[in-house]
């Protein structure tokens, strides 16, 4: 087998630089789907609801384009087509949702309804884009640099977030317009949106032009005779399913106590933060309490990503020393306390004190499943596995889309802050399961 080369620091950057516009487009869309569907007459029980279609769309999609980009080769490359696909269907779901109402003159349930949909849109679109991303520094990197391709990947996905996270606020700050009418969205929003979307396609252009992909020949004397890869041969969609690496089902369990309250926070922070933090009343989502809670969610959803992306730069350190289990379990462990803490707090400032435990999470969420993956994968069906493997991302939004309302309704009496506590509840959990994963980095040793 001839051994990929190695890569350069900014032939690694270039790999993944279209994720850091992916990501402010994601940070933009989870932080303020809930504000722009409360404004169209969304209520507290449904929202989860609207935000389902978003997973669905992942879990129709992601195997799909996992399969497909394994077999695809264009002058563009293999997984190149894909993310620039998605990044433009998002780019313009990102231009119509807040514009819902003004596209849709009729307004009402129709206006709401069609911001659902540029939801599901913009979501399925970014899970188009997603995935190849990830198969993508897999087929670029030898194995000695995954860890830092991720890093770095997690890296730019976070510095993303917290411009994109912080936009709205940043805007009503120079003075744009951050309240608007019963119906319509604010103006901070909707041109948060206009710089996310452009932002997004010239970050996906970088990686496309700038990141040369193997050719399938070459590719195939890369990966020929490694130990990673399967002999070649068509299997059916059951058949891949069932013969599933291992540590592919262990990293499942992981998964679901890190996705299930990861939705749970994008859905509900806006109305947990406006009730126990401005003591809004349920249902308010036009006065100026509820948007300047909106605006504090951004600021705090930017915190998150900024603690990220700064854990991301030491996550190669510390998984040299710690490993990367030990890693992986403590950061979903202060995930989890800063989760419960949001319902100790009372000045929204401490806020951010929640958010550098919620960060660290997330920053090993984006990255720590994917390294530890990567090495039991077959090279020539890794987008396929991969695809395969962000299922364990959308199906538990799923299951708390489906659930979470309801359980909001009748156990936690409309108080959203209780949903958080849920929230970190299923993380500390998740931070125990670590210990079912048998990872190969640590037979390596």
């Amino acid at each position: 087998m001839i051994k990929k080369p190695q890569l350069s620091f900014w032939q690694i950057w270039n790999v993944s630089f279209g994720f850091l516009g992916v990501q402010f487009g994601f940070a933009l869309q989870n932080a303020n789907a809930s504000r722009i569907l409360a404004n169209l007459g969304a209520d507290l029980h449904s929202l989860s609801l609207f935000w389902l279609v978003a997973p669905v769309m992942g879990l129709l999609v992601q195997p799909v384009v996992g399969a497909a980009s394994d077999s695809t080769w264009t002058r563009l490359g293999r997984r190149s087509p894909f993310i620039l696909g998605g990044a433009i269907v998002s780019m313009l779901a990102m231009f119509f949702m807040p514009n819902s109402p003004y596209i849709i003159s009729a307004g009402g349930v129709a206006a709401l309804i069609f911001g659902a949909i540029m939801l599901a849109l913009m979501d399925g679109s970014f899970n188009v884009t997603f995935q190849p991303f990830r198969a993508l520094v897999s087929d670029m990197m030898p194995e000695s640099q995954r860890n830092l391709g991720y890093s770095i990947q997690s890296f730019l996905i976070n510095i993303g977030a917290v411009i994109g996270s912080a936009l709205p606020y940043i805007l009503t700050f120079m003075g744009v317009a951050n309240e608007a009418p019963k119906g319509e969205v604010a103006d901070s929003v909707i041109w948060s949106f206009y710089i996310g979307g452009s932002m997004l396609i010239l970050s996906v252009l970088v990686t496309v032009f700038k990141t040369k992909e193997y050719p399938p020949e070459q590719f195939k004397a890369y990966n020929e005779s490694d130990s990673q890869t399967v002999q070649d041969v068509k299997k059916s969609f059951w058949q891949i399913l069932v013969s599933m690496p291992k540590t592919m089902i262990q990293l499942s369990v992981v998964q679901l106590f890190s996705w299930f309250p990861l939705f749970l926070m994008w859905v509900y922070s806006v109305p947990a933060i406006a009730q126990h933090y401005w003591h809004t009343e349920i249902g308010d989502s036009s006065s100026k309490a509820f948007n300047e809670a909106g605006n504090w969610v951004g600021l705090s959803f930017a915190a998150y990503s900024l603690f990220a992306a700064l854990f991301s730069l030491a996550m190669p350190f510390l998984i040299k020393s710690l490993g990367r289990k030990s890693v992986y379990s403590l950061s979903l462990l202060l995930g989890g306390l800063g989760y419960l803490s949001l319902f100790l707090f009372q000045n929204p400032s401490f806020i951010l004190i929640s958010m550098f435990g919620i960060g660290i999470a997330w920053a090993t969420i984006l990255a720590m499943p994917y390294a530890i993956l990567s090495d039991v994968l077959p090279s020539n069906q890794t987008g396929i596995y991969m695809g395969l493997f962000n299922l364990t991302v959308v199906i538990p939004q799923i299951l708390s889309g489906l659930f979470s309302g309801l359980i909001l309704k009748y156990f936690f009496n409309n108080q959203a802050i209780y949903i958080l506590v849920l929230a970190g509840i299923f993380m500390v959990l998740g931070s125990a399961s670590v210990f079912l994963v048998k990872d190969k980095a640590i037979e390596i040793k």
